[in-house]
Formats: C-alpha cells, sequence, structure tokens
C-alpha cells in the first residue's frame, strides 16, 4: 500500500498535541526542580545554623564552605557566601520542614528570598507565601504589594455581604474588597474631580487591575443604562471571574455620604436586571471615596438588600521632582480617551 499523506489539517493537530504535551512536561520539570532546589537549600542552612550553634563556629566558616563547595562543585550556581547565608536565614526564619515543603518550595528562591528581606513576622511571610502562590504573582508584584502594605489593607472593606449574600460568596466578595487602595501610580491634584480620577485610572488600567486583584476583567468605563426613559453612566463595570458577578465601582473624590449607597443601591438593581446572565450571582458594587466615616458608612449600608462595600483609595498629590515630565499631562489624556462622556 502506498504511504499515506497525512492533511495539513490532522498534522497540525498532532503537533499541536504533542507541543503541548512537551510544555507541560517542561512546567511541571521545573516546578519541581524549583521545589527540589528550595528544600535542598533549605536543608544546607539548617545544617550551618545547627553547627553553628553547637559547635560555636562564627561567620568565617560560611565562607569557608562557599570556597570549598565551589571547588567541588564548579559547575552549581548558588553558592556563594552570600547565598549560604541566606540559607542560614531562611532555616532560622522557618524551623517546620511541612512549611517549607509546602508553600514556599512552590515559589521561586528569589521569592523567598524577597519574603526574608521585606516581610518581618512570620505569619506575614507566611500570607504574603500563599498569597503570591494562589494569585501567581512575579517576584516584582511580590515586591510591589508588600510595599503597599496588602496584609493590612485585604479584606478590610466596610460591606454589608454577610446579610446580603450567601456563604462562601460572602466571605469570598469581602477577602477581595481592600481598603484603602492604592493608586499611588496617579498624581492626582487636591480639586480633582471624579473624571479626572476615572480617567487616570483607565490611562493606568494594568496598574489598576493588579491593584484590584486576581480575577477582575475589565468591561467598561461610563458604561450606560436606560431606565425609565433616562440614561445613567456606570463609572466603571467589571466581571469577576471567583464570584461569576458584575462589579460595579462609583468613584468619589469627596467624603463618602449616606446618599452614595442609595445611588450604588439603583446601579445594582439595573445591572442585575439589564446585564446579568443567567448562572451569574447577585451583582457587586463597590463606593471608593476620599476618605470615611466608619460609623456612617456602617449606617449607611445596614439596610441595604444589594451586597456592596465602602473603601478610601490613596493616590499621589505631588509628583517626585525625577518623575516629572514623564507621565501625561490631563489634555494629553484628554486626547487619547477621545470626546467626553457624561459622568453621573
Amino acid at each position: 500500500m502506498p504511504e499515506q499523506i497525512p492533511s495539513t489539517q490532522t498534522y497540525a493537530a498532532l503537533l499541536a498535541s504533542i507541543k503541548e504535551r512537551i510544555r507541560s512536561a517542561q512546567i511541571r520539570a521545573a516546578v519541581a526542580v524549583n521545589q527540589e532546589l528550595v528544600v535542598l537549600y533549605w536543608t544546607i542552612g539548617k545544617e550551618i545554623l545547627t553547627r553553628q550553634r553547637t559547635e560555636g563556629w562564627g561567620t568565617k566558616v560560611i565562607d569557608q564552605l562557599a570556597k570549598d563547595l565551589r571547588q567541588i562543585f564548579p559547575e552549581m550556581q548558588g553558592l556563594s557566601p552570600r547565598n549560604l547565608k541566606y540559607m542560614r536565614a531562611l532555616a532560622e526564619a522557618w524551623p517546620d520542614e511541612a512549611i517549607v515543603q509546602a508553600p514556599l518550595a512552590q515559589l521561586t528562591w528569589y521569592h523567598n528570598l524577597t519574603l526574608l528581606e521585606k516581610v518581618k513576622s512570620s505569619e506575614e511571610r507566611l500570607w504574603y507565601a500563599k498569597a503570591a502562590i494562589q494569585n501567581g504573582w512575579s517576584r516584582n508584584v511580590l515586591v510591589m504589594q508588600i510595599e503597599g502594605g496588602l496584609h493590612r489593607r485585604q479584606g478590610k472593606a466596610i460591606t454589608n455581604f454577610q446579610t446580603t449574600l450567601p456563604k462562601p460568596q460572602s466571605d469570598l466578595a469581602q477577602q477581595l474588597l481592600k481598603d484603602p487602595y492604592n493608586f499611588d501610580f496617579l498624581t492626582l491634584a487636591t480639586a480633582a474631580h471624579e473624571r479626572d480620577l476615572e480617567r487616570g485610572l483607565l490611562v493606568h488600567i494594568r496598574q489598576f487591575l493588579v491593584e484590584l486583584g486576581v480575577g477582575f476583567a475589565f468591561v467598561g468605563s461610563q458604561v450606560p443604562l436606560e431606565v425609565g426613559g433616562e440614561d445613567f453612566f456606570i463609572d466603571l463595570l467589571f466581571y469577576h471571574l471567583k464570584l461569576r458577578a458584575f462589579v460595579v465601582i462609583d468613584l468619589k473624590t469627596t467624603p463618602f455620604k449616606p446618599e452614595y449607597s442609595g445611588k450604588m443601591n439603583f446601579y445594582l438593581a439595573a445591572v442585575d436586571d439589564l446585564m446579568r446572565y443567567p448562572g451569574d450571582q447577585p451583582s457587586i458594587g463597590l463606593i471608593l471615596c476620599k476618605t470615611k466615616n466608619r460609623i456612617i458608612a456602617e449606617y449607611a449600608l445596614r439596610n441595604m438588600s444589594a451586597p456592596m462595600g465602602i473603601s478610601e483609595f490613596t493616590h499621589l498629590e505631588h509628583l517626585p521632582e525625577q518623575l516629572k515630565g514623564t507621565l501625561p499631562t490631563i489634555q494629553e489624556i484628554e486626547a487619547e480617551l477621545g470626546p467626553d462622556r457624561p459622568v453621573e
């Protein structure tokens, strides 16, 4: 029989399948190697730490150890005196090997160094380690979240989720919202309006999405709603993939006022009726204000039937000298975004 020649389509499918299998295997191998490396480094660090404590050795032994190890393993990276000291610090910070096996071994060595250098509390280190794994943070994003104090802000928004959402939806929604939100990638004057804030967030949408957190998908700005023959516009609309719900954000550059929650309640009712798909969970509102009085905010949400939260936001009011001239002006932002649209 003559040899059959595969069609272009079937061969492409075969090639794609094998390519995907190879890449998956490469990823699994890289993860396994990383886990082995972190555990190895911890083991070396523990041995150094134990010997120093029992034998009374000083730090000079690390320099000698690094020299001898590099002679024995000339092809191996990471055996410098500085790295050996980091290994010792890792073992000292995490005496429990079970924690090192999971979750620390799921992070790269450079992630672990960041945790050692920038976070003092072991409880807080573990919190950031788990968050980095869950959200897939790069080392740079991890640094940014630590420096932005995410551990102190996550889940701290004032909400009514416990009375308006079923569990575990209410707990998940609560943990997703922060207070305050850090918009230090923006520079706004003290007298900036909601439109200035909205445009700045859109120009820096990537940083905005990182600050919002994993799972937020941008739907649009100034999203129109026609209700009773009148037009209304939502400042920012997102969809959260884990919550399976729309998230309506209303921006306010003033202190929180009780009437803001009534307006958000209206928006959420309209979004649920006009935009929500079958299978979606109830839409959630987030009112972002310059400041808030906690007692007033709690009273404003107490009898609301729609799920919503209230948070503050921070931003730069004065641009550092070295950055002046590198960020867009209001005129440049307006030119990029096009003609004005009404803002409620």
